[in-house]
């Protein structure tokens, strides 16, 4: 089937209006604009979107706001002004959707909540972004991601015995921006469907407590908290990596009886173990970890790198090497199933970005650049029907 022209992508003609900034909204409306929707981000004069600054890595440019922000178009605008407020209406007026994931409270202050949209622009369909919920005893409380992972009890479970540790990727926002944009296509099919329009939120704790349900169960059912255990599992075992002969670690996954017997008989060369009481269940291998770990890691001292993940892949056992990032980014999965294309930044230098995960048959997902803070301003407020004079005199009163 062959791949459709962009104005025929799934979600073309669908017009997102946001006011974002960091990383769940843009990651977000990212995903919106890879499958066709007009995507118009709103930032502030002056700068835009902080995370513009979170570093300065791929050729001047954030790696955040490189990965989040492509196939945008960028618009500056000064919400504190009437004359600003003023033009994002205009655009609202003409808009499906409408995301923010400001301080608590600044979209109602502007006027621009979920209340004040169904008033003024009945059809767009609001989406807000928060820490802790619109209501309840934490609304008005800033969030980060961090913060949301030590919330959540997330940190608890991560890193080693002697000290827990952040997840080395911002997870709590990307949770967020996962379910705001799986609400926002929910909400974007009921209106089709029946032609009511259905705010969404989505909080990062909210969204990270989701992430939690196994660990709540376990602690609230088993008398205590998984315990952090690194690279192992705290809940199965064998699992977890091992030192090789080479220096090399290779992690190994245990799911079931059948896997344990080809471990015990084909790798370890210990097919009584299978019979030992102390590993006789997954339950009781968990008890036993620490004497199923010396006998696992003897084995594996044993081997190099190579010849153990041979060994593990002819017993039929799960098993990866402990990669770092840049052996991630040159893994022959994503390199023989063509996953990367060029993008272009502000300043016109391609950098390679992986396509969205998600596969729809006959469909390319937009690739197109990055914006530069407000390069499209002109263009968006001419679409408003803005002459060049009232362009040039927002822009003198620092309004864009």
């Amino acid at each position: 089937m062959p791949d459709l022209p962009l104005s025929d992508l799934p979600l073309a003609g669908i017009t997102v209006v946001s006011v974002e900034q960091a990383v769940a909204a843009p990651y977000a409306t990212r995903q919106l604009a890879d499958l066709g929707a007009r995507v118009i981000k709103v930032e502030r004069p002056g700068g835009g979107d902080f995370a513009r600054r979170y570093d300065t890595t791929v050729h001047g440019e954030s790696s955040y706001f490189v990965w989040l922000n492509r196939s945008k178009e960028s618009v500056t605008l000064d919400l504190k002004t009437a004359a600003g407020r003023r033009v994002l209406g205009q655009l609202l007026g003409r808009a499906d959707v409408f995301v923010q994931n400001l301080a608590p409270g600044a979209a109602e202050r502007m006027g621009f909540g979920v209340e004040a949209l169904k008033e003024r622009f009945p059809s767009v369909i609001p989406c807000s972004i928060t820490g802790y919920g619109s209501t309840g005893p934490w609304a008005d409380r800033k969030a980060y991601d961090l913060l949301v992972q030590c919330q959540t009890g997330l940190v608890s479970l991560t890193g080693g015995p002697e000290e827990p540790a952040r997840v080395g990727i911002s997870v709590a926002d990307i949770a967020a921006g996962m379910y705001a944009y799986s609400g926002i296509l929910t909400a974007l099919f009921a209106r089709a469907v029946s032609g009511t329009v259905r705010p969404v939120e989505v909080s990062l704790f909210e969204a990270l407590a989701e992430w939690m349900g196994q660990p709540a169960n376990y602690t609230r059912f088993g008398g205590s908290q998984p315990p952090r255990v690194g690279t192992q599992h705290a809940t199965i075992a064998p699992y977890g990596a091992y030192r090789c002969a080479d220096g090399k670690d290779v992690l190994i996954s245990i799911q079931n009886e059948r896997e344990w017997a080809s471990l015990c008989g084909r790798f370890l060369r210990q097919p009584a173990l299978t019979d030992d009481p102390r590993f006789a269940t997954g339950a009781e291998r968990v008890v036993h970890r620490a004497e199923l770990n010396t006998i696992v890691a003897r084995r594996f001292a044993e081997l190099d790198s190579a010849e153990a993940a041979e060994e593990l892949d002819a017993a039929g056992i799960a098993n990866a090497g402990v990669n770092d990032v840049a052996d991630f980014v040159a893994h022959p999965v994503l390199a023989e199933r063509d996953r990367w294309r060029d993008v272009t930044l502000p300043g016109g230098t391609a950098v390679p970005a992986l396509i969205p995960p998600v596969d729809l048959d006959g469909v390319t997902p937009r690739m197109e650049p990055v914006p530069g803070p407000g390069e499209h301003t002109d263009a968006v407020l001419g679409e408003l029907g803005y002459g060049e004079d009232e362009v040039r005199e927002l822009r003198g009163s620092g309004i864009v």
